[in-house]
């Protein structure tokens, strides 16, 4: 098992990286953004993934800048050159895949998987069971729950199968438990209509759609030892039990310097771990409340960078957790301002592509694992 314990010293070296001001995107060409002499890829141990969501679909076609993915060359770039992983932010939820019952729109995931492919990088799934973004024509759609099944299982089977060897993890179910510990009966029309037992067909019919892929629990709010994640462990066990091909459980680490960070997360990631399962964390990122003006302040830098180190500490440390994805890298794109106004920052480069102190942690603590 891996030890890492350097996040005070590496924050103690770390010099702080301001972010430039007037700077645009367009304005920095690809050849001449700022790198890295050893990016966070080459920096990572062996067999350790380190990984960005594609930012791209859903929330970012009401934004008043192009699709990132497919409009902003340096950040193809960087997104090639710092990760070796990547997880579709939004191309592959159902409201961006499904545009009718009986219509399948690829070509957006179809283009993260063959980037993917030509940069030598793994790729997530993102994601087939969940409450939320699905569309209109599933949800008001009044359909028998024998319809439901036949539906998700179509969608499942055709989506996991169509990229068989080339999505190495899958998020299966995503959110289905609330703080409290609880199904969402209420808000999740797949456990509503059809029961918990259906969380279980839908591993059944991806591990056949795709053998060699890892199908994951993933949520929030479950990085500590609490109420939520202990749902989780219970009916892992279960359907463990029962055969169910469950593979991996993944905290999406969307942390907030208001909150703390959570302390028991590497004896979290060691109890499922103990159930025989791979762990990862696949959506990091740490916000904070932004003061008048709008920039972070030198002091919540630091804490920010100290926050990422003590994540990715806490996955190195855990030998079963070999994923670590940050959800976006400039905070340009970041999801975070607009799900939480008055916060943001939440990123680990500035929007002039240059990089904060987060990034250097991360770097120095993936150099020390080396």
């Amino acid at each position: 098992m891996r030890q890492i314990r350097l996040s005070a010293a590496v924050l103690t070296a770390l010099a702080l990286t301001l972010p430039a001001t007037g700077v645009a995107s367009a304005d920095i060409r690809p050849e001449t953004a700022h790198r890295q002499d050893t990016t966070l890829r080459d920096a990572a141990p062996s067999g350790f993934v380190i990984g960005s969501a594609v930012a791209g679909g859903g929330h970012h076609q009401d934004e008043d800048y192009p699709d990132p993915f497919t409009g902003d060359q340096t950040y193809r770039q960087l997104l090639a050159e710092q990760f070796s992983s990547v997880s579709a932010e939004n191309q592959m939820k159902w409201d961006h895949l499904r545009p009718g019952p009986d219509e399948y729109a690829f070509e957006d995931a179809d283009a993260i998987v063959e980037f993917a492919q030509a940069n030598g990088q793994d790729v997530r799934g993102h994601t087939l069971l969940w409450h939320s973004q699905n569309p209109d024509w599933l949800e008001n759609g009044n359909y028998s729950p024998e319809e439901l099944r036949a539906i998700l299982q179509d969608h499942v089977e055709t989506v996991v199968g169509r990229y068989a060897g080339q999505i190495q993890q899958w998020d299966v179910a995503n959110e289905i438990f609330d703080d409290g510990g609880n199904l969402r009966t209420g808000d999740n029309i797949w456990i509503r209509e059809l029961g918990v037992e259906i969380v279980g067909d839908a591993f059944r019919w991806a591990h056949a759609a795709d053998p060699s892929a890892e199908l994951y629990f993933n949520d929030y709010n479950v990085e500590d030892v609490n109420a939520k994640s202990n749902a989780y462990y219970e009916l892992t066990r279960e359907l463990l039990a029962e055969g169910v091909p469950v593979h991996g459980f993944s905290a999406q680490t969307h942390l907030a310097l208001q909150y703390g960070f959570p302390s028991s997360l590497q004896q979290n990631l060691e109890r499922f771990e103990a159930l025989g399962l791979a762990t990862a964390l696949t959506e990091v990122d740490v916000r904070m409340q932004l003061p008048d003006g709008g920039e972070p302040t030198e002091q919540q830098l630091e804490e920010q960078a100290d926050y990422y180190a003590r994540a990715l500490e806490a996955c190195l440390n855990v030998s079963s957790c070999e994923s670590f994805t940050v959800w976006g890298f400039p905070d340009r794109y970041s999801w975070v301002p607009n799900t939480f106004p008055g916060e943001g920052g939440a990123t680990i480069y500035w929007d002039d592509y240059t990089t904060k102190p987060a990034y250097d942690a991360l770097r120095e603590t993936l150099l020390a694992a080396s």
